[in-house]
């Protein structure tokens, strides 16, 4: 059996409420193998982004509180790293592409001095091979007039050229595993599907393992494998997209794909909404915690949590699966 590229075992996250901790991340477990996009999706505030800021150990020292069974790269737990050996393999061995470019990029460097800052951190080497290695990893993702690119200020770019740019920054170590956080959020349809390219050549290039954070279905699809539905800290159905799409087992799952408007050349088909809300992280219900909006609630759901029903830890975590 190989080696996953990223295996994540047994991670839950939480912070302190009046003495109370209040879980944000609740025991996910799961692996990417090298070359494999997987896909985490479920609404905002569902814990997405806290499981990638785990994984990478950003999280604020005091504040939050997390445990896991281990965290691996390629098989070495990084985990137990401290704080200074943690960093040196971040951007290294795994690397981030952000959000919002716009706040993650540095305004006062250009974004030649930033990518070749990221392989210099790394890798040393002089000024010419810096540079001429920046320049190759802007050409990579897309930028014809590289020299150009690498001159210019965050602010003399476009949204779409800034979030090629971060890539850029994510990828010139040829890291082993890429979270990419809403990378596509706020571009027009153009410009995502320019991003989603370059993603993917990448990941092929370089045999790089995916997380794919999105609140977009439409978007996991083009890009991922497999798919991970999370909801409020917890995987409520683990699968590969092509099973997910045909046949959601999971209600909140199938909830969120009759939420994606649908185009045809007759009557539109209505769009339905999931009921209710996202319950805060201090107020979260017991049992399945999507019980109270979930139309297959019976009287155990309410008090007990579903384990998955795949032997393997995939499939759906649902006592009445679709």
């Amino acid at each position: 059996m190989k080696t996953p590229a990223l295996k994540v075992d047994d991670l839950s996250v939480w912070f302190e409420k009046s003495g109370v901790r209040v879980p944000v991340v609740d025991h996910i477990s799961f692996t990417i193998n090298a070359g494999d996009a997987t896909g985490l999706v479920g609404e905002s505030g569902c814990g997405k982004t806290m499981t990638a800021m785990a994984i990478l150990g950003l999280l604020p020292a005091s504040g939050f509180g997390v445990s896991c069974a281990g965290i691996e790269i390629n098989g070495r737990d990084i985990s137990r790293l401290n704080a200074s050996r943690r960093r040196a393999i971040l951007g290294r061995d795994i690397a981030i592409i952000f959000q919002q470019p716009a706040t993650a990029l540095d305004p006062v460097f250009t974004i030649g001095q930033q990518v070749g800052a990221v392989y210099r951190r790394h890798f040393g080497g002089g000024k010419k091979q810096v540079r001429q290695t920046m320049l190759e990893t802007l050409e990579s993702v897309g930028f014809k007039q590289a020299d150009d690119i690498a001159a210019a200020y965050p602010h003399q770019l476009s949204g779409g050229m800034r979030q090629l740019a971060m890539i850029a920054m994510a990828t010139v170590c040829k890291p082993a595993i890429i979270i990419a956080d809403e990378p596509t959020t706020a571009l027009d349809g153009s410009t995502r599907t320019l991003i989603l390219h370059q993603l993917k050549h990448l990941q092929a290039l370089h045999r790089a393992a995916v997380l794919f954070i999105s609140h977009d279905l439409g978007v996991v699809r083009q890009i991922c494998r497999n798919v991970m539905v999370m909801y409020c800290g917890r995987i409520m159905e683990s699968t590969d997209c092509e099973s997910l799409f045909s046949h959601a087992r999971h209600p909140y799952s199938a909830g969120l794909l009759s939420c994606i408007p649908r185009i045809s050349a007759g009557r539109p088909e209505p769009v339905s909404a999931i009921p209710g809300q996202v319950p805060s992280a201090g107020d979260l219900p017991a049992g399945c915690h999507f019980a109270p909006r979930c139309t297959r609630a019976e009287a155990r759901c309410h008090d007990s949590v579903p384990e998955p029903d795949d032997q393997t830890g995939g499939g759906a975590a649902c006592f009445r699966p679709l």
